[in-house]
């Protein structure tokens, strides 16, 4: 009988509620399947119930097992993450860090420099994609922290909105409305557009815009990276919706026009996010104060606005 749960059984636990069968969780933890049965049996007997049915030659996680399930994820990896920080004192500490597309592109660079040199012998791994995609590797723990622009939908994510941003029109100068000055959002319509892919806090915000002022746009162009849909819009008359932040060459350059919304429906701000129950190292402190040292942004000297019928 079990006196104290400790980290070893609610590890043994969770490989057996990952690989589905003893044997296999026996194997990704280099025991013998006796060992992890007789683990098993006295967590099962310490908390009064099943935590597995047995179907065949499968276990699936009763309803008391999916309970703890949710808690023996958690503890175990903020277990790995303190022991890593203790054991890593004097050595090089990796800190692994999300950043949604449009943050990674105009953004992390800079926060990765600047996070490697006030914290010396800290190696930052850097992944960058969509907010769903950052969001779930969030609560997988394979990520340390992350900086998104979109909407987090968990309610186990810490999110802290900081670094102002919003969404411009763009367009090339072989578009009509290049030489306007003002448009109203009635004349998107119909209009051809270069997209993110389904899952960008980009595109989300937009569609969301859209649906709300029954504006129909055609999809012409869709991609995940940022600079094909700038090159789109320069070459090949569509327009796009994209972080303003992108845009700083483009615009010394006056090879894009931008509108801004004159509602300001499309302004939003980057957002640290991390796990409510992420033991908190030096290095997300470090991230968050440098994070509101780039807080500000500023609108280029020229400009057309989006105006609203």
């Amino acid at each position: 009988m079990i006196k104290t749960m400790t980290i070893r059984y609610l590890t043994i636990f969770l490989a057996v509620a990952e690989y589905g069968t003893m044997s296999a969780a026996a194997k990704h933890l280099y025991l013998s399947q006796p060992t992890v049965s007789q683990a098993i049996r006295e967590m099962e007997q310490h908390y009064h119930g099943l935590l597995f049915e047995r179907l065949g030659k499968k276990l699936y996680l009763t309803e008391r097992g999916k309970l703890l399930l949710s808690h023996a994820r958690d503890l175990v990896s903020q277990f790995e993450q303190l022991e890593e920080l203790m054991l890593s004192q004097g050595q090089n500490e990796r800190f692994q860090l999300g950043t949604t597309l449009t943050v990674g592109t105009c953004l992390a660079p800079t926060l990765i420099g600047e996070l490697e040199q006030s914290l010396t012998g800290l190696e930052v791994y850097s992944f960058v994609s969509n907010t769903h995609e950052i969001e779930e590797k969030l609560l997988k723990s394979e990520l340390d922290a992350a900086v998104v622009e979109g909407e987090i939908q968990s309610p186990d994510l810490v999110v802290i909105p900081i670094i102002e941003d919003c969404l411009v029109l763009g367009c090339g100068s072989r578009h009509p409305f290049f030489e306007k000055i003002q448009i109203s959002n009635s004349e998107l319509n119909g209009q051809c557009f270069a997209m993110r892919e389904q899952g960008s806090g980009t595109r989300q915000l937009f569609e969301d815009y859209v649906k709300r002022h029954h504006i129909s746009i055609k999809v012409t162009w869709e991609a995940n990276c940022p600079r094909t849909i700038i090159n789109a819009v320069i070459w090949n008359k569509v327009l796009s919706v994209m972080s303003l932040r992108l845009l700083t060459h483009e615009l010394a350059h006056e090879k894009i026009r931008v509108f801004y919304d004159e509602k300001q429906e499309w302004n939003r701000k980057f957002k640290l996010v991390y796990h409510k129950n992420k033991f908190l190292t030096p290095a997300i402190y470090e991230l968050e104060k440098i994070l509101y040292q780039h807080k500000e942004m500023k609108l280029p000297k020229e400009y057309g606005i989006l105006a609203h019928e």
